[in-house]
């Protein structure tokens, strides 16, 4: 599976091909253009469909003028995803072999998804190394993302080791004894 569509598909199939990998799925974290600008060419060129929570239907379904808003930015060419699967909380998914199960953690978006998969966390823009996700973009609530990070994500055990959706790998651990924004939530 490919999780999170950047706005460089040749880079994404690019290193796909390269690792000799045939994706079954792109699971999306949220509908930031960051995660999802290309995703219609993955998905079209991959022949697989994208998997997202219908809450981010407002972000995944108009990149473009996602981008306008945020940034100035035009982009006519950047399409959204066709082929389209949805997310719910608790979800489990057969994909490529391995089983995955899908946390609905709102509040970076309301949407957003983390993946846990063989212990592993794939923590998009909900938690990172020593911070968690920026709340002051459309759809942001840091209530709500507090109260999932607190109920959905502080749970797991130490050990879970977490891939962010920028920067380094970390653990619970690490997280529940360094990062300043969790301090109040244990």
């Amino acid at each position: 599976m490919i999780v999170d569509a950047p706005p460089d598909p040749d880079a994404v199939l690019g290193l796909v091909e390269r690792n000799g990998l045939a994706p079954v799925a792109l699971l999306l974290t949220h509908g930031h253009v960051d995660h999802t600008g290309g995703s219609f060419d993955i998905c079209q060129r991959a022949g697989i469909s994208a998997y997202v929570h219908p809450d981010d239907d407002f972000l995944t379904f108009d990149p473009a003028t996602q981008l306008r808003a945020l940034f100035g930015a035009e982009s006519a060419s950047l399409p959204a995803p066709d082929r389209v699967e949805r997310l719910f909380d608790g979800t489990r998914l057969a994909l490529g072999g391995l089983d995955i199960e899908v946390i609905h953690t709102p509040g970076h978006t309301p949407g957003h998804c983390c993946f846990m998969v063989e212990g592993r966390l794939l923590s998009g823009d909900h938690l990172f190394a020593g911070s968690i996700g920026r709340t002051d973009l459309p759809g942001g609530d840091m209530a709500e993302l507090l109260s999932s990070m607190r109920t959905k994500i502080l749970p797991l055990p130490d050990e879970t080791i977490v891939y962010p959706g920028h920067g380094p790998a970390t653990t619970m651990r690490a997280e529940r004894r360094s990062n300043p924004f969790l301090r109040d939530l244990l």
